[in-house]
């Protein structure tokens, strides 16, 4: 079975995300805060995440740091990281850290069932 963590402050956001990407071959946690985060994955190990980059308020820039912990524990983890407040530094500094793919707000979601596709794990999209 894969699994997929999604780390975003917003519960909308959550939710569609969560009820896009699960199904009976892959298992979605969801969290809202940092914290939450780095304690999933401490205790498992995740195919891919899926991270806000602002998980608390507007100069947050806690996405970045989740993606430097990920790859400091786990380095063959996927990690895509979306925003709504991108900029070409912020795209860079996401990509030096290892991300697999950055997203700016709204997000394509057929694309972003394509990229979740190519990490290996199957989307079973309900039509």
């Amino acid at each position: 079975m894969k699994s997929i963590l999604i780390v975003d402050d917003e519960p909308a956001i959550l939710m569609a995300l969560s009820h896009l990407l699960s199904n009976e071959n892959t298992l979605v946690l969801t969290s809202s805060r940092i914290e939450e985060a780095e304690e999933a994955l401490d205790r498992y190990k995740f195919d891919l995440v899926i991270a806000d980059i602002r998980l608390s308020g507007i100069e947050g820039m806690e996405g970045l740091e989740l993606l430097s912990y990920v790859k400091g524990i786990s380095p063959e983890t996927k990690v895509i990281i979306m925003t709504a407040y991108g900029s070409d530094e912020i795209k860079d500094s996401a990509y030096q850290r290892g991300a697999y793919h950055y997203y700016e707000k709204p997000i394509d979601m057929d694309d972003l069932t394509k990229k979740v596709e190519d990490c290996g794990i199957p989307v079973m999209v309900q039509k």
